[in-house]
């Protein structure tokens, strides 16, 4: 039986972040009680991957059974790791669970006998929180809804499969190192450092940095090898459709490093990163799209983005919501900083009232978009519920609600117009127009 060496109590509310550390826990990880209380997450002293597979099912035992008990490895300040046995009960108020309480015994013990087992699946998984991978439907959608602008309009005739998916590999590597070097800069800048009150997975960047899935270094090298991939394949675009391929990726390519890159930082300038990754995800990403498919574009290629960036900008600004003090703090005046929240939540709906106005004006008013482009409305019942949320409960952690509403209503519009616009003669003689 291994031989305890030094004992640590630690309480957190129910979001992991830490509420007590007693002397002993100071002794044990290294960090002083002014580092971590009110500032860090529990999640801090374990292994990253130890974090994704085991920590939300020992947290889940003890409110379940009403405690959680085992072996497991902690990481102290300067990376050391240790054995310990956890002992985690969960804490009430009032009859109502409000955190964890974890008592944690160091073991005379090889760390490595007592490091819990990683799956496979973990280690996959670990590689879609370090690229943000479900957040790439913002690139797929938009690149979806040019392919079936360029088949309904029949603009390239037959359809080319091999350019398409040239594209959108080229759209994903690109967003994959948007993400990473989000990740990386927001990280050396200190705004991710600084935010405790963020929305895991929906705001406050991957954390895989503070979870120590990957080093600073690494990080950078996925978003550098990620924006490589996405110039080779949109080199071999460029000699099928055409230079202007090169012209949109550089520009693609400027957004994806200087949102949060210095000097430039466009995260940080008041507008121009929402502006930018309007941009980006809505009418650069449609009409490239169209370009690469077919060699040439038009205005109204541009025009058929426009309601799809600005559901993405609707994404960014509620997750700009619980960085807001982080962000503030550390420079990052974007539109939710300069405006506060309170004024910021209009701002919010009337980025959506814009998306499904404009999308509705193009189609019955001007005859820019197809008829069937008008089943992005099938979105407004989400976009509705979020708006209320917002409204009420814009100050509260329940506001995660209308974030994962955002990310819902992204993904069903964006899909829900690029299926209306191929399907738009099927749609009017379905409607006897």
């Amino acid at each position: 039986m291994a031989k305890t060496l030094q004992k640590s109590v630690i309480t957190c509310d129910m979001e992991g972040r830490i509420e007590t550390f007693g002397d002993g826990s100071e002794k044990m990880f290294g960090y002083t009680k002014a580092e971590v209380i009110g500032k860090k997450r529990v999640s801090l002293f374990s292994p990253g991957q130890v974090v994704l597979q085991h920590v939300p099912q020992w947290l889940a035992t003890a409110s379940k059974d009403g405690e959680y008990a085992g072996r497991t490895v902690f990481l102290r300040k300067n990376g050391e790791p240790f054995a310990a046995d956890i002992r985690i009960t969960p804490t009430f108020k009032d009859g109502v669970q409000v955190g964890f309480c974890g008592v944690t015994e160091e073991l005379d013990l090889d760390p490595k006998e007592a490091m819990p087992e990683v799956s496979l699946m973990t280690k996959i998984l670990t590689w879609l929180v370090i690229t943000r991978a479900p957040f790439l439907t913002a690139i797929i959608v938009p690149i979806l809804i040019g392919a079936a602008w360029v088949a309904t309009l029949g603009l390239a005739d037959p359809f080319p499969w091999g350019k398409f998916w040239l594209a959108l590999f080229a759209g994903i590597s690109m967003h994959v190192a948007a993400n990473t070097f989000n990740d990386y800069f927001d990280w050396k800048s200190g705004s991710d450092p600084a935010n405790n009150d963020y929305f895991l997975p929906y705001s406050g960047g991957s954390r895989s940095i503070e979870l120590g899935l990957v080093s600073e270094k690494s990080l950078f090298t996925v978003g550098s090898l990620a924006l490589l991939a996405s110039a080779a394949l949109g080199g071999l675009l460029a000699m099928q459709s055409g230079l202007g391929v090169l012209v949109f990726g550089a520009l693609g390519a400027f957004f994806t490093y200087f949102y949060t890159a210095p000097p430039l930082r466009l995260a940080a300038r008041r507008g121009l990163g929402e502006l930018a990754v309007g941009l980006s995800f809505g009418p650069l990403a449609v009409a490239g799209t169209v370009y690469a498919l077919t060699g040439a574009v038009t205005l109204a290629d541009f025009l058929a983005g426009v309601p799809i960036g600005l559901l993405t900008i609707a994404i960014l600004w509620i997750n700009q919501f619980p960085d807001e003090e982080s962000d503030k703090a550390t420079g990052k005046h974007n539109l939710v900083v300069v405006l506060g929240k309170q004024r910021a939540r209009w701002g919010y709906v009337l980025l959506l009232v814009a998306a499904f106005g404009l999308a509705a004006y193009w189609t019955l008013i001007t005859g820019v978009f197809p008829f069937g482009a008008l089943l992005i409305l099938g979105g407004l019942p989400i976009a509705i519920q979020a708006s209320r949320v917002i409204l009420r409960e814009y100050a509260e952690r329940s506001l995660v609600r209308a974030n994962v509403a955002t990310i819902q209503l992204h993904a069903v519009a964006g899909l829900l117009m690029a299926a209306g616009i191929l399907w738009s003669e099927p749609i009017q003689r379905l409607l006897g127009l």
